[in-house]
């Protein structure tokens, strides 16, 4: 289990640098727009495009890649369908949940986790790929749709086509697939810039729970606790099904699959919902409450499922 516990320390330290920068004031009142403007233009479609255009993706065409998607989106569905029907909430807040509730933390924990416990790094870039070629995009679309102002129709139509991740995603996918090899001084510029997408988030994230509190405005609680649940539990069981009873996979991709599927939300969702201003305390809360729910989670996964 030090794998788990060594990615949440990180991840964990980060954020806390980031609550301190945010409460001592260092960087000004504009800092959190400022830097959430920065990956969302910048270094996330740098990263995005960098790890797509590098990925083998014939090699990911596999069972364990069609075990996630259809995981990843029964489950989006389904939390659509909750937060639309039954609690009666808005498009954005029923796209920010159903994200928060199907979308993985496959980076920040994702690949500690891969190394030290699963043992193999290349897990995770499935699911990597998968939530940055068909979620994100889907997601994003759908929020450029629920809150574009002005333009009319011709604004909403080309909001999504004109959005810098999908469009990064998109020409890293092509690269890949027509098996593009950009020179080293092409990529390396990417690669660098990209870097920094990750630490930006997570400082930005860090520096929003300065005056905040999980669950405390009981307007979201219900939405949180939803999301966070689904997260936390119905997603690695739903993974676990397919991987098991649907698939028939071996017991180490079982293991593997149910793992990657108990990993918490992204902080990539709250960066979308910052960036729409969708449902912002949403995500928020579900991504520090499932950050701290998932190590528990794992373990026990680790200890009914590990071959």
């Amino acid at each position: 289990m030090g794998g788990v516990l060594i990615g949440f320390a990180i991840i964990g330290a980060i954020i806390a640098a980031g609550y301190v920068v945010g409460r001592v004031g260092l960087l000004g009142p504009h800092a959190q727009f400022v830097m959430s403007r920065l990956a969302f233009f910048v270094l996330m479609p740098c990263l995005l495009f960098h790890t797509i255009a590098t990925a083998d993706i014939a090699s990911l065409v596999s069972p364990m890649l069609w075990v996630s998607l259809f995981s990843a989106v029964t489950v989006a569905i389904g939390a659509a369908l909750v937060f639309g029907l039954v609690l009666r909430r808005s498009l954005t807040v029923t796209t920010v949940g159903a994200l928060a509730s199907s979308y993985v933390n496959a980076n920040n924990i994702g690949l500690p986790v891969a190394v030290y416990v699963l043992g193999q790094a290349t897990a995770v870039v499935p699911v990597i790929l998968l939530q940055l070629v068909l979620l994100a995009p889907v997601a994003l679309t759908i929020l450029d749709a629920a809150t574009a102002s002005g333009g009319g129709w011709r604004r909403r139509l080309l909001g999504p086509v004109t959005n810098p991740l999908i469009i990064a995603s998109l020409l890293g996918l092509l690269s890949s697939a027509l098996h593009v090899r950009l020179p080293d001084p092409v990529l390396e510029p990417f690669a660098l810039v990209g870097a920094a997408a990750v630490p930006v988030v997570l400082l930005s994230f860090g520096m929003s729970l300065h005056g905040s509190a999980p669950l405390r405005d009981p307007s979201i609680r219900t939405d949180v606790i939803v999301a966070s649940a689904v997260k936390l539990v119905v997603m690695p069981a739903v993974a676990f099904v397919f991987a098991r009873f649907v698939f028939g996979l071996g017991d180490q991709q079982v293991f593997v699959l149910t793992t990657l599927g108990a990993l918490p939300a992204a902080q990539n969702v709250f960066n979308y919902a910052q960036r729409y201003d969708a449902a912002v305390p949403v995500a928020r809360d579900v991504v520090l409450i499932s950050t701290i729910g998932a190590v528990p989670v794992l373990v026990l996964v680790a200890a009914l499922l590990h071959p």
